[in-house]
């Protein structure tokens, strides 16, 4: 197999998909991507990654969020010290599972006779406490359990009923 299997292999979202997670991003997404949680509307929400970009790199983030009203709620909470009262309010443990579980669910998408480079970490590339409560939500939204989504879900206002995981 040659490293850059996946690249052909994966899925192309719809074009509306591309065009608004791009308008999001601000950006063209650099893999393949399928939105698992939507706006009752039908704006993506979360899009969950493919293990690896188009042309072969590892993309540790599974989940990520684009919807920009809660982005910009997280991106607040990250500004004013969120990252660290998340560390010490979320008990470790259930954290180290968590990136465990996000790890193990992101590595069953790569084939077993996937020779190239792997995804690192868990939850946004990470192994140990917390990179992007961002990462953390997405996962959480798309119905991952994971404590430091849940725990920013009590700190802002995440519009849950609002939200349809696909």
């Amino acid at each position: 197999m040659t490293t850059d299997r996946r690249a052909h292999d994966a899925p192309v979202p719809p074009p509306s998909d591309l065009e608004s997670v791009a308008g999001f991003l601000g950006r063209v997404p650099n893999g393949s991507f399928a939105v698992v949680v939507r706006r009752r509307g039908g704006q993506p929400a979360v899009i969950a990654n493919d293990p690896h970009l188009r042309d072969g790199e590892p993309m540790p983030t599974r989940y990520w969020l684009v919807d920009p009203e809660i982005r910009s709620a997280v991106g607040r909470l990250e500004s004013h010290g969120g990252v660290r009262r998340a560390e010490s309010e979320v008990d470790a443990e259930l954290l180290r599972l968590a990136h465990a579980r996000y790890a193990a669910e992101r590595d069953a998408l790569i084939p077993a006779d996937w020779h190239g480079p792997r995804p690192q970490g868990g939850v946004g590339g990470t192994r140990n406490g917390v990179k992007c409560l961002h990462a953390h939500v997405a996962w959480w939204l798309a119905g991952g359990d994971d404590p430091v989504g849940r725990w920013v879900s009590e700190q802002v206002e995440i519009p849950v009923a609002d939200l349809v995981v696909s």
